[in-house]
């Protein structure tokens, strides 16, 4: 088993910064990928990078440039770097992880609310 905790949400305003990070316990060394999603209300959960190998990152199209995704191997923490915040950032904001065993891991979310 892989267990997840996020921290790091709040309020910004528009065009401010935040820093997410996902902490990692268990089986970590099971772990081949990580990554993030955001949930808004209403919304579809949305995927928003990953990272594996602690190397080769990918983003979507809506967060490219913006947000920049890290890991810390010897930490067992992954960090979401979000830069110039829009209003439509405004989501919970989950952590996943996926296993060599074939198993998907989820944290419960951080909140991220941006002002305009």
């Amino acid at each position: 088993q892989v267990q997840l905790v996020e921290s790091g949400g709040g309020l910004v305003q528009a065009g401010g910064s935040l820093r997410l990070s996902c902490a990692a316990s268990g089986r970590i060394s099971s772990i081949k990928a990580m990554g993030w999603y955001r949930q808004s209300p209403g919304k579809e959960r949305e995927w928003v990078g990953s990272v594996a190998n602690s190397r080769t990152t990918k983003y979507a199209d809506s967060v490219k440039g913006r947000f920049t995704i890290s890991r810390d191997m010897v930490k067992n923490t992954m960090s979401l770097q979000m830069n110039n915040l829009k209003s439509e950032d405004t989501a919970d904001y989950l952590c996943t992880a996926s296993t060599l065993y074939g198993t998907d891991h989820w944290g419960r979310g951080t909140r991220v609310n941006v002002s305009s």
